[in-house]
């Protein structure tokens, strides 16, 4: 009697959560939450945008800036499964930090939901005056025959950057000491001024500094060029065999209702198929990626796997949260 009756109140209970869930989606303020700057909270806002437009309700992108998007996450984590709170975030949270951070205050399949894929972009790997090389060849050639070879990263440890060091380590058998660098900016001018060998950050920063002649790109890390600067070659073109992309999209709270899920992914596609995003994303050297939540999920899931045999392979001591 009482199991039945509490089993009952259970499935009453999640009923009622699923319908308040679904009135909650239709109405109060849809807020993005971003932890991560420049072209990330640019994409935001044009998500919240997008959401404004097809729901029909006041839409905001919120700016939580620090500890490598933990901070936006964090928001979303805790926030009701009701749609009012998602986040616009990289795959690194959810892929690469399990395997760099000694302890996390989330888990990163089970804190969150995925909604939709929006974006992917490669970073690019630069040298400066300081080498005089013409192309990736010459300077792997260069970088051996130096007593420290080091490479500079940007935004530095467990970012994508880091990791397309460490794969070119492996790759080519160098032994690269790392230097982290928060804000790419300082990065690009100590490689401009000759003060730093080889910079590896996003594509389009340095786009500029490459026309000027300021700088050299040597390779872009995705699996095809860019169309920013169609002449630099891949990786794999330049004859290092490592291709890797960061992959972006919307999450919200755990245990979201599949219905609820399906909306907000609906919602906001659209924006993938728009011409004048689209070329806004290619002015901030990003691909469109309309992903499911299905192939979201998916791709970190492999994702995962792939970062802790790299992580592995590497030696990468943990480091604390």
């Amino acid at each position: 009697m009482h199991t039945r009756r509490g089993a009952l109140q259970g499935l009453a209970a999640g009923a009622a959560a699923l319908v308040a869930g679904r009135a909650f989606a239709e109405d109060g303020v849809l807020t993005v939450f971003v932890g991560a700057a420049s072209s990330m909270d640019f994409t935001a806002r044009l998500i919240a945008e997008q959401y404004r437009v097809t729901l029909g309700r006041p839409a905001l992108m919120v700016s939580k800036l620090g500890a490598g998007q933990r901070l936006a996450l964090g928001e979303v984590k805790r926030a009701a499964p009701d749609g009012r709170n998602l986040v616009f975030a990289t795959s690194g949270p959810f892929s690469v930090y399990p395997y760099i951070y000694n302890k996390l205050d989330y888990d990163p399949v089970a804190d969150f939901t995925p909604i939709a894929g929006i974006s992917f972009f490669d970073v690019a790997i630069a040298t400066g005056p300081m080498t005089g090389v013409k192309d990736l060849k010459e300077l792997i050639e260069w970088q051996r025959r130096q007593k420290e070879p080091v490479f500079g990263s940007a935004p530095g440890n467990g970012s994508l950057s880091h990791f397309v060091g460490i794969s070119t380590n492996l790759a080519t058998g160098l032994h690269m000491t790392h230097v982290a660098y928060k804000d790419s900016g300082v990065g690009i001018i100590d490689l401009a001024s000759g003060r730093l060998p080889m910079m590896i950050t996003g594509l389009q920063p340095m786009v500029e500094m490459h026309k000027a002649g300021r700088i050299k790109l040597l390779a872009v890390s995705g699996s095809v060029r860019s169309p920013l600067v169609p002449e630099v070659p891949t990786l794999r073109e330049a004859g290092v065999d490592v291709s890797s992309s960061t992959y972006t999209g919307v999450f919200g709270p755990p245990k979201m209702a599949p219905e609820l899920v399906a909306k907000l992914h609906d919602a906001v596609a659209p924006m993938l198929s728009n011409p004048v995003i689209l070329e806004k994303f290619a002015q901030q050297g990003m691909t469109p990626w309309p992903a499911t939540p299905q192939q979201l999920a998916a791709l970190l899931a492999d994702e995962r796997k792939r970062f802790e045999a790299l992580v592995k392979a590497s030696g990468m001591p943990r480091e604390d949260a």
